[in-house]
């Protein structure tokens, strides 16, 4: 196991600690003693991942040292068995990876010739592959609508097709004339709008050695634009950003409304039925944190919670047996507008538009011994079909989807 691979279950397990405390408080905010023992146990996992990375990046850096030459190098050719692993090339291949690590340790003051590959009219050079998919890693991890929707990779404008309408069955009486209805379809343009972040780091930093740089920048990019794309996956108006679930024009069918100002079970359930059958058997519901504290005090008809807490550390809770994904960028319950989205979100594709890409900006913050780094990305996103997800609307004057 490398040492991202075990840093990315640490937040993992860090984040199945945190919901595990938050969702076990008692009414006194506390947990009880056998919940405190898990926890516990949780954190001890937790603390010793940490070590683990802590030695790992030692040995790393020993290693690193102890790889050093200390006599005049071998120039001959080493023996090679018959049958080579195949090379990758282009910006996959590792002298790429290499030379794009060596310019950015170096100001871009040592350039191998390789990087030419990478060179693009403005001077930003592309994230070698590797690097690209790893910062796939990070979006989908971070960002819940990338793990449910659908992506597309675009070269240009992208069209879908929808069918508008059916064909329908009709009984017809013996030797009758049979009815003929027209087959209409519509189109739905995935575009791409861009969005980048940048950040800045010291001269220290770059140039030592035992300081991850590929692993910090990738992190800390992954993160900051998994955030921005799932509020804009959610929350969108379309302008000059994606068209979001919320959006009350061409997002989600806002079709349910609570009956009174406050959430009840018999709402939950008009959600659920509201959305037809065929997308029941994918569904999920999305929602803020804050609704969560509402939900687990609804009860059915018998007395028992709708909420149903997972068993096992890192699985979801189920409410009427759904699975529940929480976003910091859902809605919160406010009159007359959407806070629940209960569908098969798959039907959310999101485009994205070629490669990402780094820049660095090596003059700006020269006088401050820093040096800037921006990523750049162009996507979109949209609900090819607003019937897959259904709203839910707390008492007021109801919004409507498209």
């Amino acid at each position: 196991m490398t040492i991202l691979e075990l840093m990315q279950r640490r937040n993992q397990a860090l984040t199945a600690a945190r919901n595990f405390a938050e969702s076990h408080r008692t009414d006194k905010g506390i947990l009880s003693d056998e919940d405190s023992a898990t926890y516990d146990q949780m954190e001890k996992e937790i603390m010793d991942m940490s070590r683990e990375i802590s030695r790992m990046q030692r040995q790393e850096a020993m290693e690193q040292e102890l790889s050093q030459p200390v006599n005049s190098p071998i120039t001959g050719r080493p023996y090679q068995a018959s049958a080579e692993p195949e090379k990758k090339t282009g910006r996959a291949s590792d002298e790429y990876r290499k030379g794009m690590l060596q310019a950015l340790r170096t100001n871009f003051r040592q350039i191998s010739n390789v990087l030419q590959e990478g060179i693009d009219e403005n001077g930003g050079y592309l994230v070698p592959e590797e690097y690209d998919h790893r910062l796939i890693d990070v979006l989908n991890e971070e960002n819940i609508m990338r793990r449910l929707g659908t992506t597309i990779t675009t070269s240009g404008q992208h069209k879908i097709n929808i069918a508008a309408t059916k064909p329908a069955a009709a009984w017809i009486e013996e030797g009758g004339a049979l009815t003929f209805g027209d087959a209409t379809f519509d189109q739905i343009m995935l575009d791409a709008y861009k969005l980048h972040v940048a950040i800045k780091v010291t001269e220290e930093l770059l140039y030592d050695n035992a300081f991850h740089l590929e692993n910090y920048i990738i992190d800390q990019f992954g993160k900051a634009l998994a955030n921005a794309e799932e509020d804009a996956f959610l929350n969108g108006d379309g302008t000059g950003k994606p068209l979001g679930i919320f959006a009350p024009k061409g997002g989600a069918q806002a079709s349910v409304v609570t009956a009174k100002a406050s959430i009840e079970s018999d709402d939950i359930i008009n959600l659920v039925y509201a959305l037809k059958r065929p997308y029941r058997k994918n569904a999920k519901f999305i929602l803020n944190d804050q609704t969560i504290a509402s939900l687990r005090k609804l009860k059915d008809l018998n007395g028992q919670y709708m909420w149903q807490p997972a068993l096992i550390s890192g699985e979801p809770d189920r409410l009427l047996g759904y699975e529940v994904l929480t976003s910091p960028f859902a809605p919160v319950a406010e009159a007359g507008k959407p806070f629940i989205a209960f569908g098969d979100f798959k039907y959310y594709n999101i485009g994205d538009r070629g490669t990402r890409s780094f820049q660095e900006l090596k003059e700006l913050f020269a006088g401050n011994g820093m040096v800037g780094y921006v990523a750049k990305e162009r996507v979109d996103g949209k609900l090819i079909l607003p019937e897959a997800v259904q709203l839910l609307t707390m008492k007021g004057t109801a919004s409507s989807g498209s």
